[in-house]
């Protein structure tokens, strides 16, 4: 037997399998509400053990991207129930992405009243898509006052609890990517003199109460967490603490004892390789499940599991053109190529219109 298509365990939750959906940005909730081609989307992937939805943002403030979903509303929150209802019917289970994209955001792409933050008042390099007026670059976000801490805290809390009422088996925090957690890691993006900046420490607090807050409201078991140190996206790069620094993250997330680390590798897509002594640090400083992903075919997960390296392997592309791609692996059929042009665009095209084995 393949163990990648055993039974696993995750928290108190069994998946069919260990096979898991990573999160993807599709870019397809129409004024930033998930409606009736998304809910398909994730039933038609629900061979998965575990799916983790797209970024999904906890507030008006962290929708820097065109069309990208929210949870922090009632009209949310209800259509998001019609999504973990089809996977749930599907055998699957799912946990919702949050994430809050601070500096990599644009004014166009925000509801009026929401702001650009970050932990530093210093502009992310490039340019984002925007529907309203195309690329643009990035702006100046506002730094952070303690007070917007604390609201930016109190709003993952309510998205998470939100995101149990709309019957998510549980949510994983986005502190990868460079988006608004991840930006409190980075010296380069956090250059704050208060007890959110300066020294690792300083820099890991943030997420550590964000994770806290999240897993008090809504229970350790259902709190997970995305990293990716030695990624390259969005402006920030590996720097010379990065191993230490999630090194004792890892520790101290294993003390609040939340259900996982989910760590992914992007050098499959051209950034640096993850240090090896990285990994295994975050694998002996955090106790719990740990997920990898990262340019992951069937074969080496398949080795990753059996060596204990991973407990769980997440797959992100392959999942796009193959939505029953469990069967494929099983049945060692050719995967499809996925149309690189319809990525993020609006509509079921490329999206819903991959076709299944059967």
């Amino acid at each position: 037997m393949s163990l990648l298509f055993e039974k696993a365990k995750l928290g108190n939750l069994e998946l069919k399998n260990h096979v898991v959906m990573a999160p993807m940005t599709r870019s397809r909730s129409i004024g930033n509400v998930p409606g009736e081609i998304v809910a398909t989307y994730y039933e038609q992937r629900s061979e998965a053990g575990l799916i983790i939805t797209e970024g999904t943002s906890p507030s008006p403030n962290g929708l820097g991207y065109a069309r990208i979903p929210g949870i922090f509303s009632k009209e949310q929150t209800e259509a998001w129930k019609v999504v973990t209802d089809k996977v749930h019917k599907k055998d699957s289970k799912i946990f919702v992405q949050l994430m809050h994209t601070g500096r990599i955001g644009h004014e166009f792409n925000l509801p009026k009243s929401a702001k650009v933050l970050a932990p530093s008042a210093i502009m992310a390099k490039g340019k984002m898509w925007t529907d309203s007026n195309g690329m643009v670059d990035h702006p100046t976000p506002k730094e952070m006052s303690k007070d917007e801490i604390q609201s930016t805290i109190q709003e993952f809390v309510l998205a998470s609890k939100n995101a149990i009422t709309a019957g998510f088996d549980g949510v994983e925090l986005h502190a990868a990517n460079g988006y608004l957690l991840e930006q409190f890691l980075h010296p380069s993006s956090n250059q704050r003199t208060d007890e959110y900046g300066g020294s690792i420490e300083n820099r890991i607090r943030f997420i550590l109460e964000v994770a806290k807050a999240v897993s008090d409201a809504i229970g350790k078991e259902k709190t997970g967490i995305r990293l990716s140190p030695y990624g390259a996206f969005n402006d920030l790069f590996p720097f010379e603490e990065t191993h230490d620094e999630y090194s004792l993250l890892a520790q101290k997330l294993n003390e609040l004892g939340i259900v996982y680390i989910h760590l992914v590798d992007h050098s499959s897509m051209g950034a640096p390789t993850v240090e090896p002594k990285t990994v295994s640090a975050i694998r002996n400083n955090f106790k719990q499940t740990l997920i990898l992903s990262g340019g992951y075919d069937s074969e080496r997960a398949e080795a990753d599991l059996k060596s204990g390296n991973a407990n769980l392997v997440a797959f992100g592309k392959p999942f796009l053109a193959n939505p029953d791609l469990v069967t494929k692996f099983q049945k060692k059929i050719p995967l499809a190529k996925f149309d690189e042009a319809t990525l993020y665009t609006p509509g079921e095209k490329g999206y819903i219109d991959y076709p299944l084995v059967s």
